[in-house]
């Protein structure tokens, strides 16, 4: 029942509060003290903290100019401040955290360090290629933008060049260095950077950071100037933030914190959701109020979103002690379709499947702005631009490039139209396949996927998917089609693929689709490998993946349709296994439990061995993790076949005028001599050796390894 004023107007508390639930209300109208918000997905987490600050701000509570919502990306940042506009507190700064600290850096910076502020770098790239030429590593798109996001994680991180490495000993091989070669890139790019006088993103932070800590004539004014605090999307702040948060903060608590453990997906960057599962610990007097009224999907959507995290199992302690107990939401929205199921012979039939399905529901009335296709990698959305094009359907790319719009692809185009003279008068080139595989492999092309994430099995993904293409194409138009009709008919997809779609089905990254909805959301390519990712090597790896999936899962309102291949080609080998987390979910399947109980799901491969080969205890750091051995534990090679490999990496690093870590890291060679790996294949299984090195070395370490048995 509204209540009224004496003047017949209704009330404030009615006027803001009157059209939200229990729990948002309890939100709204909770103004002081710490308050922890457990939003789950579709639960209007948005609308009550933009009518608690309306509220706020209408009651006299909160002055506007006092009050900083902080959120994670400009679009999150630019609705918020359009709804508050809309509640009548369009004074409210709601910005992201770098937009907020660069904004109090700008104006300290004279006061604080003097002089003018350095420029802000937009890109990282430029700046690291030139790092690396100092150091005369050699350097590519693909490495760069690896090194690029392994800086970002180490600075959010609060890590610098001197402690970098002994912090960052799980962090694999970022862009295909041995971590001693990252952190002399890592100080010789904050060297580029001196030089050149510019600070990057992450230095906007840090550097707020310091002065906060250093001059506490600036923190009193900042904490003047801001009273009370709102912070979205919680879970994902990283160590960086979380201690500017405490400078704004200086011991007060006038703290507001809104975010799901369950939709952390960008642990990768730094991200963590310990601060928002220890709010209670550290503001023992914090109200926690939960959100799990969902408004968003049917309840057909919300009980698989449920069952699919319930159905995680124990990943062993750590894992375990990593794990939050998920919300379990309620559907308030009328039922709907059942989530389809769908399994397809291979990567070409399941994209076709899929764009019939939606030429269906746009037929029906759907718009196809409200459509929208989800997958693990970029590097699988040719498929589906393929199959929506030869459709008729338009569609957009969201989060990543078009396919033919990418480098990889269009180096490979310039070198195959290149060849086609050269190929025409060689009657011994062999098929069009092979033609094109001997073409791009110049370019990165293996046979076998990388084990490593990122950019390198991104690229990796798009020159195989040329060579499955080629090899399609001369099945179907037959022998005579030539490596020359192939370049045509590259030429003619690319201008095909890039009319302006946007109005079109959307298609992106389950990372890119974050905080988005369709009314229809196709997930495809859950199969082992992909959902999880080959290379989640573990138990938390494994568990991110899942709450991967369930954030893609949350983005249906209405339509939900999950596919996977059982072959990458056609005619290929039917030896893919649909996706581990949907047992249970999927008709005819059952949730294997008793097998997956007592740790990580039997089908993962992780990337090294966990335990010590010789004595079975645990291995604890990176180097111990790539030769399968203890440190402790004798090793188990001949001493002539390392000292040969040594010998041989010698010769290779002074010839290149490189450090010897760069060609391989002594734990490498320690693997490769104890594995006596016989073939590429098997030398290719071993951490450390990436596709890059593989190609460049490989030959030359089985020969090593053959002459110096023969000793």
């Amino acid at each position: 029942m509204t209540t009224e004023n004496f003047d017949g107007t209704a009330s404030l508390e009615d006027r803001i509060l009157g059209g939200l639930d229990a729990e948002q209300r309890e939100v709204a109208s909770t103004l002081n003290g710490p308050l922890c918000v457990l939003a789950g997905a579709g639960t209007g987490k948005t609308r009550a903290i933009t009518h608690r600050i309306a509220y706020g701000v209408h009651s006299g509570v909160y002055s506007p100019q006092r009050l900083l919502a902080v959120t994670f990306t400009a679009r999150a940042a630019a609705e918020m401040r359009s709804r508050l506009r809309d509640l009548g507190a369009g004074n409210v700064q709601a910005r992201t955290f770098h937009a907020a600290a660069l904004r109090q850096l700008q104006f300290f910076w004279p006061q604080a360090v003097g002089g003018t502020l350095p420029n802000l770098l937009d890109h990282k790239a430029q700046m690291l290629a030139e790092a690396a030429r100092r150091l005369r590593l050699s350097t590519d798109r693909a490495s760069i933008r690896d090194l690029a996001s392994e800086i970002e994680w180490a600075k959010v991180s609060m890590l610098t060049p001197a402690n970098y490495l002994e912090n960052a000993q799980d962090r694999g091989a970022p862009g295909g260095f041995d971590l001693t070669a990252v952190a002399r890139v890592f100080q010789s790019y904050e060297d580029v950077k001196t030089d050149r006088n510019v600070i990057d993103f992450e230095d906007v932070l840090l550097i707020t950071v310091g002065i906060l800590q250093e001059d506490e004539k600036v923190a009193a004014t900042v904490r003047e100037q801001y009273r009370h605090f709102v912070v979205d999307e919680y879970q994902d702040v990283s160590p960086l933030q979380q201690r500017l948060l405490e400078l704004w903060l200086g011991g007060r608590d006038e703290l507001c914190v809104v975010g799901d453990a369950s939709q952390t997906i960008y642990s990768f960057t730094g991200a963590s959701p310990k601060h928002l599962l220890d709010f209670k610990a550290r503001y023992p007097e914090a109200k926690v109020v939960k959100l799990i009224r969902d408004y968003r999907s049917t309840p057909q959507v919300v009980k698989l979103a449920n069952d699919l995290l319930a159905g995680r199992r124990s990943g062993g302690p750590v894992a375990d002690a990593a794990w939050a107990s998920p919300l379990q939401l309620v559907a308030q929205r009328p039922a709907g379709p059942v989530p389809e199921f769908t399994e397809c012979s291979d990567d070409e039939a399941e994209a076709a499947t899929v764009a019939r399905k939606i030429k269906a529901l746009l037929d029906d009335g759907t718009q196809a702005s409200q459509v929208a296709v989800l997958f693990r990698t970029n590097g699988q959305s040719e498929a589906y631009e393929q199959a929506l094009a030869a459709a008729g359907i338009g569609y957009q790319l969201r989060g990543g490039e078009r396919f033919f719009a990418r480098k990889e692809v269009r180096d490979a185009i310039l070198q195959l139209r290149a060849a086609t003279r050269a190929v025409a008068e060689d009657d011994s080139a062999g098929t069009l396949g092979q033609v094109v595989r001997d073409i791009v492999a110049s370019l990165g092309y293996t046979e076998s996927a990388p084990h490593s994430g990122g950019a390198l099995r991104e690229r990796w993904e798009s020159l195989a998917a040329l060579v499955a293409l080629a090899d399609e194409l001369r099945e179907v138009r037959g022998p005579e089609f030539s490596l020359a009709d192939f370049v045509n008919e590259l030429q003619e997809r690319s201008l095909a693929q890039h009319a302006p779609t946007v109005q079109g089905v959307t298609l992106a990254s389950l990372h890119a689709a974050k905080g988005l909805e369709w009314d229809a959301v196709f997930l495809v390519g859950l199969s082992e490998g992909l959902m999880p990712i080959s290379f989640a090597d573990s138990p938390e790896a494994v568990d991110e993946e899942r709450r991967l999936l369930y954030v893609g899962i949350t983005r249906a309102r209405e339509h939900l349709s999950l596919s996977w291949s059982t072959a990458r080609t056609p005619g290929g080998r039917a030896n893919r296994k649909p996706s581990r987390f949907m047992d249970g979910l999927r008709p005819n399947s059952v949730a294997t439990s008793s097998l997956r109980g007592k740790g990580p799901a039997p089908r993962r491969k992780a990337a090294a061995p966990a335990m010590c080969r010789v004595c079975g205890t645990m291995l604890g750091t990176g180097a111990e993790r790539k030769v399968g051995r203890c440190n402790s534990c004798p090793p188990t090679y001949e001493e002539q076949t390392f000292d040969a490999l040594r010998n041989w990496r010698r010769d290779v690093a002074q010839s290149a005028d490189v450090p010897a870590f760069v060609v391989f890291t002594d734990a490498t060679l320690t693997a490769i001599a104890e594995a006596q790996p016989e073939s590429l294949e098997e030398l290719a299984e071993l951490a450390g050796v990436g596709p890059t090195k593989l190609e460049r070395y490989g030959e030359d370490v089985l020969r090593v390894l053959i002459e110096s048995t023969e000793l």
